[in-house]
């Protein structure tokens, strides 16, 4: 509601400012004039005050100039009566009678165009609320992937890790095997070289001739 009012007032404004436009389209001729907005409008049969009241012109009424003598003019109304009135209740421009059917309608078709305006940018808001959503939920669907992947490759880190730790351990294991083999080797090499030395030598029989 609030919004079609505004529009309204637009129009209403526009219209305003298209007045002149309009005015000096119907006031073309110089001889066309209306009557003001005066409610009544008194004419006499001649051009001062001293001639006599002959009748009386609708506000608004559009009338033809045929003379100006003084401060009268001598129009013809559209009835086809010649009568005298004061300059100063005549004006240039259509009186606001007539221009408010115009204007009615200016305003209708500005409010018409703008409700058309106002239909296409919703449109485009529209769609662009749909693209960004779609946009939003591919952001989010990609930022899980992102934290799957993350938790994964933390996974395999962590195996990896036991895996170097169960390497290094059996190294260890297999370091102190070798030693402990190598240790053993020699020491029975030791004890060998020791205890040979030590053991009794069997003494060869010498063959005599007798």
């Amino acid at each position: 509601m609030m919004q079609r009012s505004k529009k309204v007032t637009l129009g209403v404004l526009l219209g305003a400012l298209a007045l002149p436009a309009l005015a000096q389209q119907e006031g073309g001729d110089d001889a066309s004039r209306w009557v003001s907005d005066d409610l009544t409008t008194y004419v006499r049969s001649g051009p001062t005050d001293g001639y006599r009241i002959v009748g009386s012109l609708t506000a608004g009424e559009p009338v033809e100039v045929l003379d100006t003598e003084g401060d009268y003019t001598e129009v013809r109304s559209e009835s086809g009566d010649e009568v005298w009135v004061p300059s100063d209740q005549l004006q240039d421009t259509p009186s606001a009678r007539v221009q408010l059917p115009a204007l009615e309608s200016r305003v209708e078709e500005l409010s018409a165009e703008l409700s058309g305006i106002n239909d296409t940018w919703e449109g485009r808001i529209n769609a662009l609320s749909e693209t960004l959503a779609v946009r939003e939920q591919r952001i989010a669907e990609l930022e899980s992937r992102n934290q799957k992947l993350s938790s994964e490759a933390e996974q395999s880190r962590d195996t990896i890790r036991n895996l170097q730790a169960r390497l290094e351990t059996q190294e260890e294991d297999l370091l102190m095997r070798y030693f402990m083999y190598g240790g053993g080797v020699a020491g029975a090499g030791l004890l060998v070289g020791l205890i040979v030395p030590h053991l009794p030598r069997r003494r060869r029989k010498r063959d005599r001739w007798f």
